[in-house]
């Protein structure tokens, strides 16, 4: 199979080394990855801001760059659930209906695609995973609380893969963290108090890392964590799942 590695905006310009972790996991599990260097963003900022009216270049040139792949994969649960369901193209109709369907999170292309089964990998630190949810509800990452079913989470079915690991266990797993893109800056205080509950439950329960598949989610909670002068780290779960220490 052919992959396209699709790398988020933030992603790229804050957070390369998630970039990396992505790129150097998914060649350790032998697959043929391909970065196009001419990739541009998604498109989301504008559409969660009101205005998909304005994304039709972007979605032109996605699915021009993207089309000729068997997968596409990011290491953002949001921008790819804005692709699996927004993505569109008037020059290119047909290819980008194709392209929301073969596009994929890490997590569920690693759980789903590839199925792995062994990661040789090695992180030896109390790990606290936050469910953003985007990947939570919008991807089906993991068990949504509100719903009486049986439970399970394919980041921590990863992360148990992982030598010397120890998952911590959250009061409330999957509570969003407030970030959610622009809500961040139209709702300022409530967004900031949702992100200090969150890192607070994290806190609580002896967390030293803290990981997800958005770093979106994490980049706002990392800032909370700075302004505390907390020792807590965040890690995209890519970096951990390609640990060596």
């Amino acid at each position: 199979m052919r992959v396209g590695l699709f790398i988020p905006c933030y992603v790229d310009q804050f957070f390369p080394k998630a970039g990396i972790a992505t790129l150097e996991l998914l060649e350790k599990l032998g697959v043929d990855v391909s970065y196009p260097g001419n990739q541009t963003c998604c498109g989301q900022p504008m559409a969660n801001s009101g205005f998909e009216h304005l994304t039709g270049g972007c979605n032109d040139h996605f699915t021009a760059i993207f089309s000729e792949f068997d997968y596409i994969v990011a290491p953002s649960g949001s921008c790819v659930v804005h692709v699996k369901d927004h993505l569109h193209s008037d020059k290119q109709p047909r290819q980008a209906q194709e392209i929301r369907k073969k596009t994929y999170e890490l997590v569920e292309f690693l759980t789903d695609v590839l199925k792995v089964k062994e990661l040789k990998a090695r992180f030896p630190h109390k790990v606290g995973v936050h469910q953003s949810c985007h990947g939570l509800r919008g991807l089906k990452l993991a068990q949504m609380s509100e719903l009486v079913a049986p439970g399970f989470s394919k980041p921590g079915q990863l992360l148990q893969m992982v030598e010397g690991i120890e998952l911590v266990n959250l009061q409330r797993a999957d509570e969003c963290c407030g970030f959610g893109g622009t809500f961040a800056v139209a709702e300022e205080a409530v967004s900031v108090k949702m992100g200090k509950d969150r890192v607070g439950d994290h806190l609580a329960n002896g967390a030293e890392f803290i990981t997800a598949a958005d770093m979106s989610c994490l980049m706002h909670m990392e800032g909370i964590l700075k302004r505390q002068k907390s020792n807590v780290k965040i890690l995209h779960i890519a970096e951990i799942l390609n640990a060596q220490e």
